[in-house]
Protein backbone atom coordinates (compact mmCIF):
# COMPACT_ATOMS: atom_id res chain seq x y z
CA UNK A 1 0.00 0.00 0.00
CA UNK A 2 2.59 2.49 0.83
CA UNK A 3 4.30 1.93 -2.79
CA UNK A 4 1.75 2.59 -4.31
CA UNK A 5 0.62 5.83 -1.99
CA UNK A 6 4.54 6.89 -2.35
CA UNK A 7 3.67 6.65 -6.54
CA UNK A 8 0.75 8.68 -6.40
CA UNK A 9 2.75 11.62 -4.12
CA UNK A 10 5.14 11.93 -6.76
CA UNK A 11 3.23 14.62 -8.18
CA UNK A 12 6.40 15.96 -10.24
CA UNK A 13 6.75 12.89 -11.87
CA UNK A 14 7.03 12.43 -15.88
CA UNK A 15 5.22 10.58 -17.62
CA UNK A 16 7.39 8.82 -20.53
CA UNK A 17 6.24 9.69 -23.85
CA UNK A 18 5.62 6.07 -25.15
CA UNK A 19 2.84 6.50 -22.72
CA UNK A 20 1.80 9.38 -24.14
CA UNK A 21 1.72 8.41 -27.62
CA UNK A 22 -0.60 5.61 -25.36
CA UNK A 23 -2.91 8.30 -24.74
CA UNK A 24 -3.09 10.04 -27.81
CA UNK A 25 -4.21 6.75 -29.85
CA UNK A 26 -7.49 6.64 -27.48
CA UNK A 27 -8.56 9.79 -29.36
CA UNK A 28 -6.97 8.64 -32.82
CA UNK A 29 -9.35 5.91 -33.01
CA UNK A 30 -12.00 7.59 -31.45
CA UNK A 31 -12.29 10.36 -34.61
CA UNK A 32 -10.84 8.12 -36.87
CA UNK A 33 -14.31 6.56 -36.26
CA UNK A 34 -16.22 8.99 -35.46
CA UNK A 35 -15.41 12.04 -37.48
CA UNK A 36 -16.25 9.81 -40.30
CA UNK A 37 -20.00 9.15 -39.35
CA UNK A 38 -20.54 12.74 -38.46
CA UNK A 39 -18.60 14.44 -42.30
CA UNK A 40 -20.49 11.18 -44.10
CA UNK A 41 -22.95 9.44 -42.71
CA UNK A 42 -25.90 11.47 -44.02
CA UNK A 43 -24.95 11.53 -47.53
CA UNK A 44 -24.26 7.53 -46.66
CA UNK A 45 -27.80 6.94 -45.73
CA UNK A 46 -29.53 9.02 -48.40
CA UNK A 47 -27.30 8.55 -51.36
CA UNK A 48 -26.10 5.03 -50.86
CA UNK A 49 -28.24 3.12 -48.15
CA UNK A 50 -31.21 4.75 -50.25
CA UNK A 51 -32.95 5.99 -47.32
CA UNK A 52 -35.25 8.94 -48.03
CA UNK A 53 -33.78 12.84 -46.16
CA UNK A 54 -36.59 12.73 -43.41
CA UNK A 55 -36.08 9.25 -42.25
CA UNK A 56 -32.09 9.91 -41.95
CA UNK A 57 -32.88 12.99 -40.28
CA UNK A 58 -35.03 11.43 -37.71
CA UNK A 59 -32.77 9.21 -37.02
CA UNK A 60 -29.87 11.54 -36.69
CA UNK A 61 -32.16 13.57 -34.42
CA UNK A 62 -33.13 10.66 -32.10
CA UNK A 63 -29.60 9.90 -31.59
CA UNK A 64 -28.76 13.19 -30.73
CA UNK A 65 -31.18 13.35 -27.87
CA UNK A 66 -30.34 9.91 -26.35
CA UNK A 67 -26.19 10.62 -26.92
CA UNK A 68 -27.33 14.45 -24.83
CA UNK A 69 -27.91 11.83 -21.95
CA UNK A 70 -25.99 8.74 -21.70
CA UNK A 71 -22.84 10.39 -20.99
CA UNK A 72 -23.51 10.56 -17.26
CA UNK A 73 -24.98 7.31 -17.13
CA UNK A 74 -21.07 6.59 -18.05
CA UNK A 75 -19.45 8.37 -15.70
CA UNK A 76 -21.59 6.72 -13.11
CA UNK A 77 -20.29 3.44 -14.57
CA UNK A 78 -16.82 4.42 -14.80
CA UNK A 79 -16.93 6.35 -10.94
CA UNK A 80 -18.59 2.48 -10.01
CA UNK A 81 -15.60 0.29 -11.63
CA UNK A 82 -12.18 -0.83 -9.98
CA UNK A 83 -10.50 -2.80 -10.82
CA UNK A 84 -6.54 -4.57 -11.05
CA UNK A 85 -6.31 -1.96 -14.44
CA UNK A 86 -7.67 0.93 -12.87
CA UNK A 87 -10.97 2.79 -13.46
CA UNK A 88 -11.31 3.88 -16.42
CA UNK A 89 -8.12 2.08 -18.85
CA UNK A 90 -10.22 -1.23 -18.88
CA UNK A 91 -12.90 0.41 -20.85
CA UNK A 92 -10.11 0.55 -23.91
CA UNK A 93 -10.35 -2.55 -23.82
CA UNK A 94 -13.82 -3.87 -22.89
CA UNK A 95 -15.50 -1.18 -25.17
CA UNK A 96 -13.07 -1.81 -28.35
CA UNK A 97 -14.66 -4.86 -29.91
CA UNK A 98 -17.86 -3.04 -29.73
CA UNK A 99 -17.48 0.29 -30.69
CA UNK A 100 -15.33 -1.65 -34.06
CA UNK A 101 -18.06 -3.61 -34.73
CA UNK A 102 -21.37 -1.19 -34.21
CA UNK A 103 -19.22 0.98 -36.93
CA UNK A 104 -19.03 -1.90 -39.46
CA UNK A 105 -22.50 -2.85 -38.88
CA UNK A 106 -23.11 0.64 -39.90
CA UNK A 107 -21.77 0.60 -43.20
CA UNK A 108 -22.88 -2.86 -44.15
CA UNK A 109 -25.60 -1.97 -46.61
CA UNK A 110 -27.98 -4.98 -46.14
CA UNK A 111 -30.68 -5.81 -48.57
CA UNK A 112 -33.85 -4.77 -46.85
CA UNK A 113 -37.08 -2.91 -47.21
CA UNK A 114 -37.08 0.72 -46.68
CA UNK A 115 -38.86 0.02 -43.14
CA UNK A 116 -36.08 -2.76 -42.78
CA UNK A 117 -32.95 -0.45 -43.77
CA UNK A 118 -35.27 2.36 -40.82
CA UNK A 119 -34.74 0.63 -38.01
CA UNK A 120 -31.14 -1.20 -39.46
CA UNK A 121 -29.80 2.40 -39.69
CA UNK A 122 -31.67 3.50 -36.66
CA UNK A 123 -30.44 0.17 -34.50
CA UNK A 124 -26.59 0.83 -35.22
CA UNK A 125 -26.67 4.41 -35.28
CA UNK A 126 -27.83 3.90 -31.63
CA UNK A 127 -25.77 1.46 -30.48
CA UNK A 128 -22.23 3.10 -32.01
CA UNK A 129 -23.33 6.11 -30.53
CA UNK A 130 -23.57 4.27 -27.05
CA UNK A 131 -20.12 2.69 -27.62
CA UNK A 132 -18.59 6.31 -28.70
CA UNK A 133 -19.63 7.96 -25.60
CA UNK A 134 -18.03 4.31 -23.98
CA UNK A 135 -14.99 4.95 -25.08
CA UNK A 136 -14.82 8.77 -25.20
CA UNK A 137 -15.94 9.11 -20.96
CA UNK A 138 -13.04 6.83 -20.17
CA UNK A 139 -10.49 9.03 -22.17
CA UNK A 140 -11.41 12.20 -20.45
CA UNK A 141 -12.07 10.48 -17.03
CA UNK A 142 -8.80 8.55 -17.13
CA UNK A 143 -6.67 11.88 -17.16
CA UNK A 144 -6.62 12.90 -13.69
CA UNK A 145 -5.42 9.35 -12.38
CA UNK A 146 -2.47 9.89 -15.68
CA UNK A 147 -0.29 12.29 -13.88
CA UNK A 148 -0.99 14.16 -10.25
CA UNK A 149 1.17 17.62 -11.67
CA UNK A 150 -0.95 19.85 -13.81
CA UNK A 151 1.89 20.42 -16.09
CA UNK A 152 2.12 17.14 -17.07
CA UNK A 153 -1.68 17.18 -17.63
CA UNK A 154 -1.16 19.46 -20.05
CA UNK A 155 1.69 17.65 -22.10
CA UNK A 156 -0.55 14.86 -22.22
CA UNK A 157 -4.13 16.44 -23.07
CA UNK A 158 -1.76 18.29 -25.68
CA UNK A 159 -0.63 15.04 -27.29
CA UNK A 160 -3.90 13.56 -26.75
CA UNK A 161 -5.51 16.23 -29.08
CA UNK A 162 -2.71 16.08 -31.96
CA UNK A 163 -3.42 12.16 -32.34
CA UNK A 164 -7.28 13.35 -32.54
CA UNK A 165 -6.48 16.07 -34.97
CA UNK A 166 -4.40 13.06 -37.30
CA UNK A 167 -7.61 10.74 -37.08
CA UNK A 168 -9.82 13.88 -38.12
CA UNK A 169 -7.32 14.70 -41.07
CA UNK A 170 -7.00 11.40 -42.33
CA UNK A 171 -10.86 10.01 -42.40
CA UNK A 172 -11.97 13.73 -43.33
CA UNK A 173 -9.56 14.02 -46.17
CA UNK A 174 -8.80 10.34 -47.34
CA UNK A 175 -12.59 8.24 -46.84
CA UNK A 176 -13.75 9.71 -50.33
CA UNK A 177 -10.65 8.11 -51.82
CA UNK A 178 -10.38 4.95 -49.37
CA UNK A 179 -14.09 4.38 -50.54
CA UNK A 180 -13.50 4.78 -54.25
CA UNK A 181 -10.10 2.21 -54.24
CA UNK A 182 -11.96 0.18 -51.84
CA UNK A 183 -15.20 -0.76 -54.05
CA UNK A 184 -13.81 -0.10 -57.24
CA UNK A 185 -16.90 1.14 -59.39
CA UNK A 186 -19.45 -0.24 -56.15
CA UNK A 187 -19.72 2.34 -54.22
CA UNK A 188 -22.02 0.38 -51.85
CA UNK A 189 -18.82 -2.13 -51.59
CA UNK A 190 -16.32 0.84 -51.33
CA UNK A 191 -18.09 2.10 -47.72
CA UNK A 192 -17.63 -1.31 -46.20
CA UNK A 193 -14.43 -2.25 -46.95
CA UNK A 194 -13.50 1.01 -46.07
CA UNK A 195 -15.45 0.71 -42.53
CA UNK A 196 -13.61 -2.83 -41.97
CA UNK A 197 -10.11 -0.70 -42.35
CA UNK A 198 -10.69 1.45 -40.63
CA UNK A 199 -12.53 -0.52 -37.90
CA UNK A 200 -9.37 -2.74 -37.71
CA UNK A 201 -7.14 0.37 -37.51
CA UNK A 202 -9.48 2.16 -34.47
CA UNK A 203 -9.21 -1.57 -32.83
CA UNK A 204 -5.44 -1.85 -32.86
CA UNK A 205 -4.79 1.97 -31.63
CA UNK A 206 -7.57 1.28 -28.26
CA UNK A 207 -5.48 -2.29 -27.53
CA UNK A 208 -2.09 0.13 -27.94
CA UNK A 209 -3.54 2.25 -25.40
CA UNK A 210 -4.94 -0.52 -23.23
CA UNK A 211 -1.87 -2.25 -22.87
CA UNK A 212 0.50 0.93 -22.44
CA UNK A 213 -1.05 3.22 -20.07
CA UNK A 214 -0.80 3.29 -16.63
CA UNK A 215 -3.19 4.56 -13.73
CA UNK A 216 -2.06 6.00 -10.39
CA UNK A 217 -4.06 7.24 -7.36
CA UNK A 218 -5.65 3.32 -7.63
CA UNK A 219 -5.51 3.26 -3.79
CA UNK A 220 -8.47 6.44 -4.22
CA UNK A 221 -10.43 4.75 -6.59
CA UNK A 222 -13.23 2.93 -5.51
CA UNK A 223 -16.80 2.18 -6.73
CA UNK A 224 -19.03 5.34 -6.27
CA UNK A 225 -22.63 5.17 -5.46
CA UNK A 226 -24.66 6.72 -7.65
CA UNK A 227 -26.00 10.10 -5.42
CA UNK A 228 -22.08 9.59 -4.05
CA UNK A 229 -20.53 10.93 -7.84
CA UNK A 230 -23.43 13.45 -7.96
CA UNK A 231 -22.44 14.92 -4.74
CA UNK A 232 -18.90 15.84 -6.09
CA UNK A 233 -20.63 18.08 -8.27
CA UNK A 234 -21.81 19.97 -4.82
CA UNK A 235 -20.15 23.06 -4.63
CA UNK A 236 -17.79 22.81 -7.23
CA UNK A 237 -18.20 25.94 -8.77
CA UNK A 238 -14.97 25.51 -11.23
CA UNK A 239 -16.68 22.56 -12.27
CA UNK A 240 -19.80 24.37 -13.67
CA UNK A 241 -17.71 27.42 -14.88
CA UNK A 242 -15.84 25.25 -17.06
CA UNK A 243 -18.51 22.46 -18.39
CA UNK A 244 -20.69 25.80 -19.11
CA UNK A 245 -17.87 27.94 -20.86
CA UNK A 246 -17.25 24.21 -22.56
CA UNK A 247 -20.66 23.91 -24.21
CA UNK A 248 -20.76 27.84 -25.43
CA UNK A 249 -17.07 26.62 -27.11
CA UNK A 250 -19.05 23.75 -29.07
CA UNK A 251 -22.10 25.90 -29.62
CA UNK A 252 -19.37 28.47 -31.75
CA UNK A 253 -17.09 25.44 -33.10
CA UNK A 254 -20.23 23.48 -34.61
CA UNK A 255 -22.24 26.36 -36.09
CA UNK A 256 -19.18 27.51 -38.11
CA UNK A 257 -19.00 23.82 -39.18
CA UNK A 258 -22.28 23.63 -40.19
CA UNK A 259 -22.54 26.28 -43.08
CA UNK A 260 -19.07 26.05 -44.82
CA UNK A 261 -20.64 23.99 -47.28
CA UNK A 262 -23.31 26.47 -47.82
CA UNK A 263 -20.84 29.34 -47.71
CA UNK A 264 -18.63 28.00 -50.23
CA UNK A 265 -21.32 26.82 -52.50
CA UNK A 266 -23.72 29.64 -52.90
CA UNK A 267 -22.10 32.76 -51.20
CA UNK A 268 -18.29 32.40 -53.32
CA UNK A 269 -19.54 29.88 -55.86
CA UNK A 270 -16.78 27.52 -55.22
CA UNK A 271 -18.05 24.68 -53.23
CA UNK A 272 -15.10 22.38 -53.36
CA UNK A 273 -12.85 24.82 -51.61
CA UNK A 274 -14.90 23.58 -48.14
CA UNK A 275 -11.96 20.83 -48.65
CA UNK A 276 -9.53 23.33 -48.54
CA UNK A 277 -10.98 24.66 -45.12
CA UNK A 278 -11.36 21.25 -43.36
CA UNK A 279 -8.08 20.59 -43.99
CA UNK A 280 -6.83 23.89 -42.42
CA UNK A 281 -8.87 22.69 -39.24
CA UNK A 282 -5.10 21.55 -39.11
CA UNK A 283 -4.08 24.91 -37.56
CA UNK A 284 -5.40 23.35 -35.01
CA UNK A 285 -2.15 22.14 -33.83
CA UNK A 286 -0.29 24.78 -34.02
CA UNK A 287 -2.50 26.60 -31.12
CA UNK A 288 -2.11 22.81 -29.12
CA UNK A 289 1.31 23.22 -29.17
CA UNK A 290 1.69 26.19 -27.93
CA UNK A 291 -0.45 25.44 -24.78
CA UNK A 292 2.61 24.34 -22.81
CA UNK A 293 4.26 27.26 -23.83
CA UNK A 294 1.74 29.47 -22.74
CA UNK A 295 0.81 28.12 -19.55
CA UNK A 296 4.11 28.47 -18.02
CA UNK A 297 3.77 32.36 -18.68
CA UNK A 298 0.06 33.12 -18.27
CA UNK A 299 -2.83 30.70 -15.99
CA UNK A 300 -4.55 28.80 -17.86
CA UNK A 301 -8.25 30.75 -17.12
CA UNK A 302 -6.35 32.85 -19.47
CA UNK A 303 -4.89 30.88 -21.66
CA UNK A 304 -8.08 29.76 -22.65
CA UNK A 305 -9.81 32.79 -22.73
CA UNK A 306 -7.08 34.11 -25.61
CA UNK A 307 -7.93 31.13 -26.99
CA UNK A 308 -12.11 32.00 -27.32
CA UNK A 309 -11.30 35.29 -28.21
CA UNK A 310 -8.54 34.59 -31.23
CA UNK A 311 -11.11 32.08 -32.47
CA UNK A 312 -13.68 34.98 -32.24
CA UNK A 313 -11.50 37.14 -34.47
CA UNK A 314 -10.77 34.85 -37.18
CA UNK A 315 -14.27 34.38 -37.31
CA UNK A 316 -15.04 37.95 -37.34
CA UNK A 317 -12.05 39.09 -40.29
CA UNK A 318 -14.48 36.13 -42.34
CA UNK A 319 -17.40 39.18 -43.03
CA UNK A 320 -14.40 41.23 -44.55
CA UNK A 321 -12.84 38.65 -46.76
CA UNK A 322 -15.11 39.57 -49.28
CA UNK A 323 -14.55 36.78 -52.56
CA UNK A 324 -11.28 36.37 -52.10
CA UNK A 325 -10.19 32.66 -51.26
CA UNK A 326 -6.75 33.48 -49.62
CA UNK A 327 -8.23 35.89 -47.67
CA UNK A 328 -10.76 33.59 -46.43
CA UNK A 329 -7.96 30.68 -45.55
CA UNK A 330 -6.04 32.81 -43.61
CA UNK A 331 -9.10 34.03 -41.38
CA UNK A 332 -10.05 30.59 -40.59
CA UNK A 333 -6.89 29.39 -40.52
CA UNK A 334 -6.75 31.82 -37.85
CA UNK A 335 -9.75 31.08 -35.82
CA UNK A 336 -8.41 27.49 -35.83
CA UNK A 337 -5.49 28.04 -34.10
CA UNK A 338 -7.41 29.33 -31.37
CA UNK A 339 -9.96 26.84 -31.37
CA UNK A 340 -6.97 24.79 -30.58
CA UNK A 341 -6.26 26.13 -27.44
CA UNK A 342 -10.16 26.36 -26.79
CA UNK A 343 -10.58 22.71 -27.45
CA UNK A 344 -7.76 21.32 -25.47
CA UNK A 345 -7.71 23.39 -22.25
CA UNK A 346 -10.95 22.52 -20.70
CA UNK A 347 -9.66 18.68 -21.16
CA UNK A 348 -7.18 19.26 -19.06
CA UNK A 349 -8.70 21.85 -16.46
CA UNK A 350 -11.50 19.32 -15.80
CA UNK A 351 -8.65 17.12 -13.88
CA UNK A 352 -8.09 19.71 -11.80
CA UNK A 353 -11.79 20.28 -11.17
CA UNK A 354 -11.61 16.48 -9.85
CA UNK A 355 -9.07 17.31 -7.51
CA UNK A 356 -11.13 20.55 -6.35
CA UNK A 357 -14.56 18.32 -6.10
CA UNK A 358 -12.06 15.89 -3.82
CA UNK A 359 -10.98 18.58 -2.25
CA UNK A 360 -14.17 20.09 -1.03
CA UNK A 361 -16.52 17.28 -0.52
CA UNK A 362 -13.91 14.40 -0.45
CA UNK A 363 -15.41 12.67 -3.26
CA UNK A 364 -12.97 11.79 -6.43
CA UNK A 365 -15.83 11.38 -9.17
CA UNK A 366 -13.52 11.23 -12.36
CA UNK A 367 -15.75 9.62 -14.45
CA UNK A 368 -19.26 11.59 -13.94
CA UNK A 369 -17.19 14.86 -13.57
CA UNK A 370 -15.35 14.73 -16.72
CA UNK A 371 -17.88 12.75 -18.54
CA UNK A 372 -20.45 15.65 -17.68
CA UNK A 373 -17.62 18.19 -18.89
CA UNK A 374 -16.74 16.36 -21.92
CA UNK A 375 -19.38 14.38 -23.86
CA UNK A 376 -22.27 16.41 -22.46
CA UNK A 377 -20.72 19.39 -23.15
CA UNK A 378 -19.45 18.04 -26.81
CA UNK A 379 -22.93 16.75 -27.77
CA UNK A 380 -25.17 19.27 -26.06
CA UNK A 381 -23.01 22.06 -27.84
CA UNK A 382 -23.02 20.53 -30.70
CA UNK A 383 -26.23 19.66 -31.39
CA UNK A 384 -27.26 23.24 -30.65
CA UNK A 385 -24.72 24.63 -32.60
CA UNK A 386 -26.17 22.76 -35.26
CA UNK A 387 -29.79 23.40 -34.99
CA UNK A 388 -29.61 27.20 -34.45
CA UNK A 389 -28.07 28.18 -37.99
CA UNK A 390 -30.31 25.87 -39.39
CA UNK A 391 -33.18 27.75 -37.59
CA UNK A 392 -31.57 30.99 -38.91
CA UNK A 393 -31.04 29.92 -42.29
CA UNK A 394 -34.90 28.54 -42.71
CA UNK A 395 -36.26 32.28 -41.36
CA UNK A 396 -33.92 33.88 -43.74
CA UNK A 397 -35.57 31.87 -46.63
CA UNK A 398 -32.92 29.78 -48.06
CA UNK A 399 -33.94 27.04 -50.28
CA UNK A 400 -31.92 24.00 -51.03
CA UNK A 401 -30.27 23.43 -54.66
CA UNK A 402 -31.66 27.17 -55.33
CA UNK A 403 -30.16 30.43 -56.32
CA UNK A 404 -30.06 32.20 -53.13
CA UNK A 405 -32.11 35.63 -52.13
CA UNK A 406 -29.47 38.43 -50.67
CA UNK A 407 -31.40 37.46 -47.35
CA UNK A 408 -30.47 34.08 -47.24
CA UNK A 409 -27.11 34.87 -48.26
CA UNK A 410 -26.46 37.17 -45.52
CA UNK A 411 -27.70 34.48 -43.05
CA UNK A 412 -25.36 32.39 -44.28
CA UNK A 413 -22.55 34.92 -44.13
CA UNK A 414 -23.44 35.78 -40.65
CA UNK A 415 -23.89 32.05 -39.56
CA UNK A 416 -20.49 31.42 -40.63
CA UNK A 417 -18.48 34.93 -39.08
CA UNK A 418 -20.57 36.83 -36.39
CA UNK A 419 -22.84 33.83 -35.35
CA UNK A 420 -19.74 31.23 -34.04
CA UNK A 421 -17.58 34.49 -32.56
CA UNK A 422 -20.55 35.61 -30.59
CA UNK A 423 -20.50 32.05 -29.09
CA UNK A 424 -16.91 32.35 -28.29
CA UNK A 425 -17.01 35.56 -26.38
CA UNK A 426 -19.48 34.60 -24.13
CA UNK A 427 -18.12 31.38 -23.73
CA UNK A 428 -14.55 33.38 -22.79
CA UNK A 429 -16.23 36.07 -20.14
CA UNK A 430 -17.40 32.67 -18.53
CA UNK A 431 -14.36 31.99 -17.45
CA UNK A 432 -13.60 35.25 -15.96
CA UNK A 433 -14.74 33.84 -12.86
CA UNK A 434 -13.07 30.55 -12.86
CA UNK A 435 -9.58 32.61 -12.19
CA UNK A 436 -10.30 32.69 -8.41
CA UNK A 437 -10.72 29.05 -7.80
CA UNK A 438 -7.49 28.55 -9.62
CA UNK A 439 -5.26 30.39 -7.33
CA UNK A 440 -6.38 27.37 -4.86
CA UNK A 441 -5.08 24.72 -7.21
CA UNK A 442 -1.16 24.96 -5.66
CA UNK A 443 -3.14 24.83 -1.92
CA UNK A 444 -5.35 21.68 -3.23
CA UNK A 445 -3.03 20.42 -4.48
CA UNK A 446 -1.11 20.01 -1.06
CA UNK A 447 -3.62 19.33 1.00
CA UNK A 448 -4.57 16.18 -1.08
CA UNK A 449 -1.37 15.02 -0.85
CA UNK A 450 -1.17 15.62 3.21
CA UNK A 451 -3.90 13.58 3.33
CA UNK A 452 -2.52 10.81 0.85
CA UNK A 453 1.00 10.43 3.00
CA UNK A 454 -1.84 10.38 6.03
CA UNK A 455 -3.37 7.33 4.46
CA UNK A 456 0.02 6.21 3.79
CA UNK A 457 1.34 5.92 7.09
Amino acid sequence: MKSQMAEAIKSDEKVPFHRMLAFASTDTAGNLLYTTVTTFILYYYTDVFGLTVAAAGTILLAARVLDAFDAPVWGFIIDHTHTRWGQSRPYFLWMAFPFAIFFVLMFLSPDLSQSGKFWWALVTYLLFGISYTGVGTPISSILPNLSNDSDERIKLNSVRMIGGNIGYFITASFTLTFVAVLGGNNETAGWRNTAIALAIVGLALLMFAFFDTKEINTERQKSLPIMDSIRAAKSNWPWFILVIAFIFYWLGNASRSAVVVYYTQYNLGVKGFASVLNGLVMFQIIGMLLIPFLVKKFTKTHVLMFGLCLAAVGQVMISFTGKSLVALGVAWAIASVGTGISVSMPFAMLSDTVDYGEWKNGIRASGFLTAIGSSFAIKMGSGFGGWAPSMILSNAGYKAGATQTDAALSAIRFCISYLPAIFFVIGAAIMIFYGRYEKKETEIRATLAANREEVAD
